[in-house]
């Protein structure tokens, strides 16, 4: 089943509404948690959980008015408590980033959540179609240029793989950005202290960052990017790999092209790669972004505000494009076309040069000296690279290997299969819980 992408969930998360339901939890948990320790009356604590409303037009109204986004929103809040003896503990003993970092932290751990089943899904489709293709013959490329077979699993297995280590690398950044601060304007926690800060945090499932200025240090937001970027930098190379195989030279994989979809105004024939081109341009994007987390790492003394209007573009809109990248790519890898027949016929194209290797190893082996060997064999290849020639034939009439190799270790040298004899076992080390994996199943149609 191959996932539709919606925009309106990740969208949710960084919409104002949401924005400002995170910055009230956060000042609700802080109500609460002070009522307890005796530092806030328990009437008033229950009064602004009961009855603190967010108004976002409202918000915005008194915004444009203040011209503080925080300010605004406790005022706004405050109305909405009615008892001006309960609201005036509201926002007790905080500075504005002890609400908007920490809520901050909130959102981000929303977004991940969406983003890490967006990668399980992807590792899942990745999997299903490695397994697929794992007995597909396919030739491998060094830059460009045909080298050795491989399998088109084999090259898909490589996908998974990456994909599974950004898994972990995006789980463990996503675990450095959900950290909360309660530690006033420049982090000494003079007005609620350490305790009360820990106590509000775990309130709300976030662990204390262990010191702080004003803010959460950024270097845990500049990590978050990098793991989205490493993430957008494996979907550009699986799109970039996908538009080469798609080639009209090559012609071996290509993005699924619909009844009524059409790929140029003017050229009725064209079917083109658009979905792996978009991909590969957002990723750009996303680097773009990782950079700018970087340069918001050094803000002045225990704060300044350079950082924040970066980060109300570069966090959500990173998130909602790795989000929509995958959900994008993972209908591509679901829905992609694969040509077996064409893939073999390419393999086949260069008239059995591929096996140079082999060849060149079987001959060393055999006791022809790596020298004279390499250059027999490269002799015979470059013949049958000008000419378009049969280099097995060519081979198989100089002396020179005739000394070494008799007939049926010629044929082994020319063996496909026997340069594929492992795939089997890289696929139980790549997917080592699968139980395809382990029956050695795979597909080639």
């Amino acid at each position: 089943m191959i996932p539709r992408y919606t925009r309106e969930e990740m969208g949710r998360v960084w919409g104002d509404a949401n924005k400002f339901a995170r910055w009230l939890e956060v000042e609700v948990a802080a109500a609460e948690t002070l009522a307890q320790a005796g530092d806030v009356p328990a009437d008033a604590a229950a009064a602004i959980r009961e009855r603190a409303k967010i108004d976002v037009a409202r918000i915005h109204e008194l915004e444009a008015r203040v011209k503080h986004d925080v300010i605004a929103f406790t005022m706004a809040v405050g109305e909405s408590i009615g008892d001006p003896a309960a609201a005036r503990w509201l926002h007790h003993g905080m500075t504005s980033n002890d609400v908007v970092d920490t809520a901050q932290a909130l959102q981000v751990r929303e977004a991940s959540l969406l983003i890490e089943r967006g990668l399980v899904t992807f590792g899942e489709i990745l999997d299903v179609r490695a397994h697929e293709f794992q007995h597909t013959p396919q030739i491998g490329r060094t830059h460009g240029v045909h080298a050795e077979p491989i399998t088109f699993g084999l090259k898909i297995a490589n996908w998974f793989a990456e994909n599974q280590r950004n898994i972990q690398r995006f789980r463990d950044a996503a675990q450095q950005m959900a950290v909360g601060k309660i530690s006033g304007a420049v982090g000494n926690a003079a007005h609620l202290g350490p305790e009360i800060e820990e106590r509000i945090c775990k309130r709300l499932g976030l662990q204390p960052t262990l010191v702080a200025s004003q803010v959460i240090q950024r270097d845990r937001h500049a990590q978050y990017l990098n793991a989205l970027a490493l993430i957008a930098g494996l979907l550009e190379k699986i799109a970039l790999e996908i538009r080469h195989l798609q080639r009209t030279e090559v012609r071996e994989a290509e993005e699924h092209f619909g009844g009524e979809q059409r790929g140029s105004s003017a050229m009725p024939h064209k079917r083109n790669p658009v979905t792996c081109e978009q991909i590969c341009g957002l990723a750009r994007v996303i680097r773009g972004n990782m950079l700018a987390a970087h340069e918001d790492i050094a803000l002045w003394h225990e704060r300044d505000i350079s950082h924040s209007s970066v980060e109300r573009i570069i966090l959500p809109d990173s998130t909602i494009l790795i989000d929509y990248m995958l959900a994008k790519m993972t209908a591509l890898i679901g829905q992609m076309r694969v040509f077996p027949a064409r893939m073999m016929r390419n393999l086949e194209s260069t008239h059995g040069l591929v096996y140079s290797g082999q060849l060149l190893q079987d001959l060393v082996e055999r006791g022809m000296p790596r020298d004279e060997a390499y250059k027999t064999v490269q002799e015979n290849a470059m013949v049958a690279w000008e000419l378009e020639g049969d280099f097995r034939a060519l081979i198989a009439k100089d002396a020179r290997v005739a000394k070494y190799l008799d007939a049926a270790a010629l044929e082994r040298a020319f063996d496909l299969q026997r340069q594929l004899r492992y795939v089997d076992a890289i696929f139980a080390r790549v997917f080592p819980d699968s139980r395809r994996a382990q029956a050695g199943v795979g597909g080639s149609s």
